[in-house]
């Protein structure tokens, strides 16, 4: 008889650890015990950890949407007015006046010919006073030619329209002044000023407001207004090839400091070419501190994401010790049975991932199409909070945070390890 009992225990232990490796049997187990429910006090801690979870993915989806679109905002407003690398005479003039220079159709065939220029315009500035209203304003004039990329204008135009370069006489009377310097002046749509250049002898000319345009950068809304650079030319007693200077747009950004220093090198030595970024300093110092302010964020969500399911995986393990004890007693191994808890925790973080994705991409498409949360663009140098975000942005912020959570939950797991299933059956 006790043969038989014995024989019969040893099939059986036998049988049960062939089930154990035959089938993925934490995955099972996992499955099983998360349709069984859970008791009251461990359900509300697995919930806050799922909440976790789903806020944190979706702070995560709009600060880096956030970021993205605003910085991109902001630079291309940049880019769209000053281009990304300025060609000035190399001399010890601070002012706004520009020296003369010229190029040859040579050189400006090769530097059009560089794999990343895009577009290549001369311009030319000279300051001036705008009389007008019974007010006085102190602007800069710059001048462009017909060859000028309006576009970016054409873009941050509020009323009217780019200047018209059909007819070379009427263009240099017509002007594109900011809505800064018309709030300051009175002027409107069509109206007629005079404009005052300080030189030997005192120069002044009629122009015609044909468009209003926002930047939203104070700095450049205020100091500049649009016209022609023939006007600067006649003024100036340049020659018809001469100009104050060269704008180049390039295909990528990112490397625009090693495009400057290959354009540096191609040019006369008396001419100096300056990045976007070394015009305003400010501008992109301060974009570049909100990428830290947003490291800092993303940092924080995983934490509180990580401290969240540690907590729930305790709980959770505490919840089933009993079972761990009559698992472990039929065989089942240390690193099975981990696997059932992180398999269940893998659940959880999906759940998380899944209405954390839903919770953020929505905020970011209202966002978008109805930019219903505004800014002080004279602070921001925009109007609304831009979103910018990409499908490979939202893939590896689930896959970061999925590999943190279960990386970081691998030491609580390891509490099943300590359970020995004598005392673990006794657990009440």
């Amino acid at each position: 008889m006790l043969t038989f009992f014995l024989n019969t225990s040893i099939f059986t232990f036998a049988k049960v650890q062939n089930i154990f490796s035959d089938l993925n049997f934490p995955f099972y187990l996992a499955n099983r015990i998360s349709k069984g429910g859970s008791h009251n006090f461990s359900k509300l801690i697995v919930n806050a950890a799922v909440t976790g979870i789903v806020l944190g993915l979706a702070v995560m989806i709009l600060s880096v949407a956030i970021l993205k679109g605003f910085k991109g905002s902001i630079i291309e407003k940049e880019r769209g007015f000053n281009g990304d690398i300025s060609i000035y005479k190399h001399n010890l003039n601070n002012s706004y006046e520009s020296s003369p220079f010229r190029l040859t159709a040579d050189s400006l065939q090769m530097l059009r010919r560089f794999p990343s220029v895009t577009q290549l315009n001369a311009f030319a500035t000279k300051p001036g006073i705008i009389n007008a209203n019974d007010e006085i304003e102190g602007v800069v004039l710059k001048g462009i030619d017909s060859s000028y990329n309006q576009n970016a204008l054409a873009n941050i135009m509020l009323q009217g329209h780019p200047i018209n370069f059909t007819d070379s006489l009427p263009a240099q009377q017509q002007i594109l002044i900011s809505s800064y310097t018309a709030n300051r002046l009175n002027l409107k749509l069509g109206d007629d000023f005079l404009m005052y250049f300080v030189q030997e002898p005192l120069r002044k000319r009629k122009f015609t407001v044909v468009g209003i345009f926002n930047l939203g950068v104070e700095e450049i809304d205020k100091t500049y207004v649009i016209s022609d650079i023939s006007l600067i030319r006649r003024l100036n007693n340049w020659a018809e090839d001469e100009v104050g200077g060269y704008e180049i747009t390039v295909k990528d950004f990112h490397r625009l400091e090693s495009i400057n220093q290959q354009i540096l090198d191609f040019l006369p030595i008396q001419l100096l070419s300056v990045t976007v970024s070394d015009q305003f300093p400010e501008i992109f110092e301060w974009l570049d501190l909100l990428d830290i302010n947003s490291q800092i964020i993303l940092i924080l969500m995983v934490v509180v994401a990580i401290i969240n399911m540690i907590s729930a995986l305790l709980i959770l393990i505490l919840e089933r010790t009993n079972m761990i004890g009559i698992l472990k007693a039929l065989g089942l191994t240390n690193l099975a049975m981990r696997k059932v808890f992180l398999y269940q925790a893998l659940r959880l973080i999906g759940i998380g991932l899944l209405l954390g994705n839903a919770l953020g991409i929505g905020l970011c498409v209202v966002q978008h199409y109805t930019h219903f949360f505004k800014l002080d663009e004279s602070a921001y140098y925009i109007a609304y909070i831009p979103i910018d975000i990409s499908a490979l942005d939202i893939v590896l912020l689930n896959l970061g945070t999925t590999f943190i959570c279960l990386l970081a939950l691998l030491i609580p797991s390891g509490l099943v390890t300590s359970i020995t299933p004598i005392k673990a059956i006794r657990f009440k």
